[in-house]
């Protein structure tokens, strides 16, 4: 079971790719899915966002505000700290199950997680793949401004909330570079996949 990790700057293109793979065959384990899933209201997670970061991160139906926390996470590289440390043991834990359970229901398959912050919190882990998804940053910026409806200064703030894209292509045994249309990402995917069901993927 080939387990690829899939990373890229946020609106890099990398949930294209994942849909992709994911329409080819491939188990798609959602790193952003989890962390929703681990921060449900009534959870240990959530209880300890709570402790660190005080009720007005936590909405009156109970459920985590996150609007609230990206306010103060964003802007205070500290509390982002804080939050990762709450956050990641859980996630890690969690992901590893649905590693172990793609693996139990297929034999075989290609699993991708598809991990925002591989940098951050799993660059050692044991990948037979790191696939990158790339854009430069102004590409990106633009992306958020024109598809997120997020200010010049927004946009940049969350780009900069994570790891340069040096780091990221520096641990790539794969790059797709999202830049140009989506028929050419498509075409990236595909034959990274011809790859991976060859059994190529050293």
């Amino acid at each position: 079971m080939p387990l690829i990790a899939l990373t890229g700057g946020i609106a890099s293109g990398k949930s294209t790719i994942a849909r992709r793979l994911a329409e080819l065959g491939a188990i798609v384990v959602d790193a952003d899915a989890i962390v929703r899933d681990v921060q449900r209201a009534g959870s240990p997670v959530l209880d300890a966002i709570r402790s660190e970061f005080g009720s007005g991160v936590i909405s009156a139906d109970g459920e985590l505000d996150r609007p609230a926390l990206a306010t103060i996470v964003f802007t205070d590289p500290a509390a982002r700290d804080r939050l990762n440390a709450i956050v990641h043991p859980a996630v890690r834990a969690e992901s590893q199950r649905r590693f172990d359970e793609a693996l139990a229901l297929r034999p075989g398959s290609v699993v991708v997680y598809d991990v925002p912050l591989l940098v951050e919190a799993r660059v050692d882990d044991p990948w037979d793949l790191v696939v990158v998804a790339h854009a430069p940053a102004d590409v990106r910026r633009d992306r958020l401004q024109r598809l997120r409806g997020m200010s010049a200064d927004e946009a940049d703030r969350r780009m900069s909330a994570q790891v340069a894209d040096d780091r990221r292509l520096a641990i790539a045994d794969v790059v797709i570079d999202t830049t140009g249309d989506l028929e050419h990402t498509r075409e990236q995917v595909d034959r990274l996949w011809s790859r991976l069901t060859s059994g190529t993927v050293a």
